[in-house]
């Protein structure tokens, strides 16, 4: 089956300490599963600014990108053309401020023809989802 991972899951699966590490750090050593690289730079924002209670030193939260999720993940590429197409449908989708931002999570999951988007953020997906596009989905 084709999977799409968000960031949480991926900043999840590098922190065992967290609550969701057990399933999340499972589902990305599965491998194969799609992200893009603009998950890689949330990722590193997240480990890196504090937001979660920690803040990890920059070169250690790329080192540990490096390491623990690049040999787990393929990436698909969203083109420009793609980033201006969603803005465009964003009115039409329900899409307006910082939603734009999962909402190219879902089309990049769409585009790599994932059958689910694996997130720990289910409620900022859910009413983005329209027919046939990817199942969304916790780890």
């Amino acid at each position: 089956m084709s999977r799409y991972l968000d960031s949480s899951v991926l900043v999840s699966s590098l922190l065992p300490d967290d609550s969701d590490f057990p399933a999340c750090d499972a589902l990305l050593a599965e491998g194969g599963h799609w992200t893009t690289a603009h998950a890689l730079n949330e990722t590193f924002a997240t480990l890196t600014g504090g937001r979660l209670g920690i803040r990890i030193d920059a070169a250690i939260a790329a080192e540990m990108i490096r390491e623990s999720i690049l040999p787990c993940v393929r990436f698909v590429e969203v083109s420009v053309e793609d980033v201006v197409a969603a803005q465009i449908n964003a009115r039409q989708q329900g899409v307006r401020g910082g939603a734009i931002y999962d909402y190219m999570h879902l089309v990049a999951a769409r585009k790599a023809g994932a059958e689910k988007l694996h997130t720990l953020n289910i409620k900022d997906f859910i009413n983005l989802r329209r027919d046939g596009d990817p199942l969304i989905e916790r780890p």
